[in-house]
């Protein structure tokens, strides 16, 4: 082994032991019913290590449900992790009505969705470089219902 193989796999082994950020998705919901369709949430904690600030280059996502996917995108330059904290960053996610209806079937009599959310954060790394952050769970989120609406809209009694 010469000395260059060496070196590559000393510093390889240090970015391997070197402390990363780590994410997890505290929560998904329905943020909303438009004319263009529903808009979904997630809510993601990304905890930064280091004493600076680390950039988002972009966030990722795929929505599914029925086992097919109903929306995907990206978002791209999302904001920084702020140093040493934890970071809560709001991912939204936009699926047509045309697509949520397709889903009647999953939806049926108990009127919730079963979904799948996969989402990649795209950070940039001092001296490593862009490094993803995989994140996925699953669930259901229930949908509002007709009455849902109408008890918004009531003016709430004196």
């Amino acid at each position: 082994m010469d000395l260059v193989d060496k070196a590559k796999n000393f510093v390889g082994e240090k970015l391997a032991e070197m402390e990363k950020p780590e994410a997890s998705i505290a929560d998904v919901d329905i943020k909303g019913v438009g004319f263009d369709g529903f808009s979904f949430l997630a809510k993601v904690d990304v905890k930064n290590p280091y004493s600076v600030s680390i950039p988002i280059c972009e966030i990722k996502y795929e929505l599914k449900s029925a086992g097919r996917v109903i929306a995907s995108g990206t978002i791209p330059d999302p904001g920084s992790i702020t140093g040493k904290e934890t970071t809560t960053l709001d991912v939204a996610v936009k699926v047509p009505h045309s697509v949520v209806v397709s889903l009647a079937r999953d939806i049926g009599g108990d009127w919730d969705i079963d979904y799948q959310l996969d989402l990649g954060l795209i950070i940039d790394l001092p001296v490593v470089g862009n490094f993803t952050i995989p994140l996925s769970q699953s669930g259901e989120i229930k949908l509002p219902t007709f009455s849902d609406f109408w008890k918004k809209s009531e003016p709430e009694a004196a």
